[in-house]
């Protein structure tokens, strides 16, 4: 077998694994919002919410330490190891009975979401430089496996329960972890070990890149890319169903479109890196992302202001007041009416409404200039449902983009340190994931807001840029001062 060939062997198994394993991290994102609304278990919103972030937070908090010992011990040995003992707590998961005891096989079973460190270390070794781009963006797809699960386990959920509504639900985790068996035993028969050809370091040595700032700068990047798609993977849901009423199913198809491209078009920023550069794809990134949250940032919202009002052409008494009209000596001034459009509630684009209200009675004196009517003027902004559903997808899309430039960035500055770099990264990125629903929680108790969220996503992607922008300037300064010199010269 080819090199090349053998390659993509690997990177295909890879693959597979990693969505598998994606598809199991996000598991309780169905099943616990199952077994509360159908009040198997009581748990409450508080409790409801951690069962949703433990297993993000397990998977990202170990993502350092299966880096490293994906560079010691090479991709196959980790890997195996990790798909099968994710499936014991998988298999456990039905003898559940308490929030305590769920929320610990939670835990372990988060430990899928390990699964990426490995996969990274692990493709790097098989691929040149101009190919791994390409290869860490095909295996950054299994980021659908969010979607996968989305579109599955209820309708498994639904399926298991007609008829045993109290316990079907209990064959669901075992049907994933056998998945993670099955995968596991390919991985013993079809994958090959490979680590990198470096001498053995101590933890000290191996943990030295972590000094390195541009180590965090790039874990700030995914921490905006992959920590905020995996935040609104599940942030969405609600999201649709409060704002714009949606039911459960349709909410969900909503957030499959932003998820399932995003996951996708990984592999196309993986081929855009390599073709263009990670840095000029991640400026595009950066870019898009904050034009885009800033559009997101305008809620469903009306706005009342004062308008154009109605005043007295010349001294006078109020000899009659209609609806429409108000005589002074004699002289009609014109009123509007309040118009009443069905038009507000599909309009793209915010709707202007303006009238005036009456503010004298008959008979009363008025003077040159007299305010006569008050003008009102409101501005409803509907935020209609499909441009937000159009402009969430695009900014998932280059989401999914960035995730892959990211990625390209480590393999070339640090091209013996994938493991435990890409684990770093991969871990403040999965720490984006588990805070940025808390965040977003009380960002929308403090103002009421559900585009709150957007409005902090755009400001961590403007520091994004401009912490990225800053630093290529510092260094071209420090690389090539005379050309520097010669721009701002002129």
């Amino acid at each position: 077998m080819s090199g090349l060939s053998q390659s993509h062997r690997i990177l295909f198994l890879n693959t597979l694994a990693f969505t598998v394993c994606f598809a199991c991290w996000t598991l309780n994102g169905v099943l616990v919002t199952y077994l509360v609304d159908k009040g198997i278990f009581n748990w409450t919103v508080v409790e409801t919410g951690w069962l949703l972030g433990i297993p993000i937070l397990s998977g990202s908090i170990f993502r350092l330490p299966i880096g490293i010992l994906t560079d010691k011990y090479g991709g196959k040995i980790v890997f195996t190891f990790l798909l099968l003992l994710c499936s014991i707590p998988l298999f456990l998961l039905p003898l559940a009975n308490s929030f305590w005891s769920f929320a610990v096989l939670s835990f372990f079973f988060g430990l899928v979401g390990t699964s990426f460190a490995v996969g990274i270390g692990y493709t790097s070794v098989w691929y040149p430089k101009n190919w791994q781009g390409r290869a860490l963006g095909i295996f950054g797809m299994g980021n659908a496996g969010a979607a996968i699960t989305t579109f599955i386990a209820p309708t498994l959920l639904n399926n298991l329960s007609e008829k045993d509504p109290i316990n079907g639900w209990k064959t669901l985790p075992v049907i994933y972890g056998g998945a993670l068996v099955i995968i596991g035993l390919l991985f013993i028969v079809a994958a090959k070990n490979k680590t990198n050809q470096v001498p053995s370091k101590s933890m000290t040595d191996l943990l030295s890149p972590l000094k390195n700032m541009r180590v965090w700068r790039f874990g700030a990047y995914y921490f905006l890319v992959f920590g905020f798609f995996v935040a609104y993977s599940q942030w969405l849901l609600p999201n649709f169903m409060n704002v714009y009423h949606t039911s459960l199913v349709m909410g969900g198809m909503f957030a499959t479109l932003f998820s399932l491209p995003s996951g996708v078009i990984r592999a196309f920023g993986g081929y855009l890196s390599d073709k263009f550069g990670a840095r000029k794809v991640m400026y595009w990134v950066l870019g898009s992302s904050i034009v885009i949250s800033f559009l997101l940032m305008f809620p469903k919202m009306e706005v009342f202001t004062t308008g154009p009002g109605v005043m007295a052409s010349s001294n006078g008494i109020v000899t009659e007041v209609s609806a429409n009209e108000i005589m002074v000596n004699g002289k009609a001034h014109k009123v509007s009416e309040k118009q009443i459009s069905n038009k507000n509630e599909t309009s793209i684009f915010p709707v202007k409404n303006s009238w005036q209200e009456i503010v004298v009675k008959q008979n009363q004196e008025v003077k040159k200039k007299e305010l006569l009517a008050q003008g009102i003027t409101q501005i409803k902004f509907s935020a209609n449902l499909w441009v937000y559903v159009v402009l969430v997808t695009l900014i998932g899309i280059s989401w999914g983009i960035g995730k892959a430039a990211v990625y390209k960035h480590i393999p070339e500055y640090f091209p013996n340190e994938v493991g435990v770099v890409g684990g770093m990264v991969g871990l403040i990125g999965g720490l984006g994931g588990f805070f940025g629903p808390i965040i977003f929680g009380y960002l929308l108790n403090a103002t009421g807001l559900w585009t709150s969220s957007w409005i902090f996503i755009f400001a961590v992607s403007v520091l994004c840029l401009l912490w990225m922008h800053r630093t290529i300037i510092k260094t071209m300064r420090i690389k090539s001062p005379d050309f520097i010199r010669d721009i701002e010269a002129k």
